[in-house]
């Protein structure tokens, strides 16, 4: 073998090796230490990488001794050399690839790095997450926001067998309502003003594995109609395009709303609800799993301990009292929030937060009650203004508009249609066919 294969071979096995461990299951924690240690794995190859490329370089160069040469008259011709450099290049440039992605893939699941808690509630959820897993049906997660509705959606996906495939995820809510489409099922180029090439969207990157849409209620309702096709008949076509594509695609959907409301708001399809809903998963709120709430404390502090270089012996008394009494309407992810910023401001060994930094306290019941209000005053201020752009035919202004049926100013009606996301051109569509 050639000493140019045997620099390329001898480093491309090493690095497959260290990259790659196929066969083993792993849990998500395992899963961002060994990512942690492989990224460091890979940097160490770039020294190596680099000291062969000087060495041959120095040779093309004719930097070495007259003696080199001889001793590599195994080479057909001084090209061979060059081509193994450009060898090596193309594989630091990999390296360097893999380390990105390894290190964004760290970052990405630190949030949250596993799914923690011994409730009932958590445990009757992550039993039929395990059900569900082995199957290939649809699922819907519901549940209040930083509940952890993507944890479990990766949960299934790692349980399932396409857990060797990719997990593509995609918020429905911060994505504009004109780019939707395009970011799902991908754009031909020429298709719009700025696609100035073909772009595969998240089905076609998720071909084999799992697609998890957040935010599922938010999607707009000519999205909703391509999603209901893809369940449906399982294919797509690319925003400007004619040619079906096929979707191998498993759909796991989650949503903070209450899609029944919607579809009684004319917000959200009843024939989607249906495809979607084939297996339902809510995922309690903190506030009904509060036995969960000293290894979600211990989990936390260990993180940030950790990483702010700091010891903590013991959790003050009345700390763990206040944060087991508190109704967290922001969930584990507001309980992260405020031991995060405790484990920055903490200056002994003994863990506690200021009770300052938690608004006033509301009975379990009153806290229910105070977070699901809102959403039903959303839900029917939106229905009343789609039946007033429903009766005005998509118009918002003119004496003929949902505007003055409404009886409030223009300006208003078109800060409300924004805030709610009501497509007013959809009425004006509706009522001219």
């Amino acid at each position: 073998m050639s000493l140019q294969r045997s620099i390329v071979s001898v480093l491309s096995a090493r690095a497959s090796t260290s990259l790659s461990n196929p066969g083993r299951e792993k849990g998500p924690r395992f899963m961002a230490t060994e990512m942690v240690h492989d990224s460091k794995r890979t940097m160490r190859f770039r020294p190596a990488i680099k000291t062969v490329l000087d060495f041959i370089r120095a040779a093309k160069l004719g930097d070495l001794a007259a003696e080199f040469w001889q001793a590599a008259e195994h080479f057909d011709k001084r090209a061979a050399l060059e081509s193994a450099v450009e060898d090596l290049e193309l594989l630091r440039e990999q390296f360097d690839k893999e380390n990105l992605a390894l290190r964004h893939e760290v970052d990405r699941v630190s949030m949250f790095e596993e799914i923690v808690g011994a409730s009932p509630g958590l445990r009757a959820v992550l039993a039929r997450a395990t059900k569900v897993a082995a199957t290939h049906s649809t699922v819907l997660i519901s549940g209040e926001t930083g509940t952890g509705k993507e944890l479990v959606a990766r949960a299934i996906h790692r349980r399932s067998d396409r857990s060797s495939r990719p997990f593509v995820g995609l918020n429905c809510a911060v994505i504009p309502r004109d780019l939707i489409a395009s970011e799902l099922f991908g754009h031909e180029r020429g298709a719009f003003t700025g696609a100035t090439q073909q772009r595969l969207g998240r089905f076609e990157l998720a071909n084999g594995g799992t697609i998890f849409l957040d935010e599922v209620g938010e999607l707009p309702s000519e999205t909703q109609v391509a999603l209901l096709r893809v369940l449906q008949e399982h294919e797509f076509e690319r925003v400007g395009g004619n040619r079906r594509i096929r979707a191998d695609v498993r759909v796991i959907a989650a949503t903070n709303r209450d899609l029944q409301a919607g579809i009684s708001a004319s917000s959200f399809r009843s024939d989607l609800f249906y495809r979607l809903n084939v297996f339902p998963i809510e995922v309690p709120p903190l506030r009904e799993r509060r036995e969960d709430i000293p290894l979600l404390l211990e989990y936390f502090i260990d993180r940030y301990a950790r990483k702010a270089c700091k010891k903590i012996r013991r959790v003050n008394k009345k700390t763990l009292e206040l944060l087991q009494s508190y109704p967290w309407p922001g969930n584990i992810r507001e309980l992260q929030n405020v031991i995060e910023r405790s484990m920055i401001l903490c200056e002994s060994d003994i863990f506690s937060i200021d009770e300052s930094w938690l608004p006033l306290q509301l009975p379990a019941t009153e806290s229910k009650r105070h977070i699901e209000l809102p959403r039903r005053l959303e839900a029917e201020e939106k229905n009343i203004i789609e039946e007033a752009l429903k009766a005005s035919r998509g118009r918002v202004f003119g004496p003929r508009g949902a505007a003055a049926k409404l009886g409030i100013p223009r300006s208003t009606l078109e800060s409300k249609i924004r805030s709610l996301k009501i497509d007013k051109n959809c009425f004006r569509t509706l009522s001219e066919i």
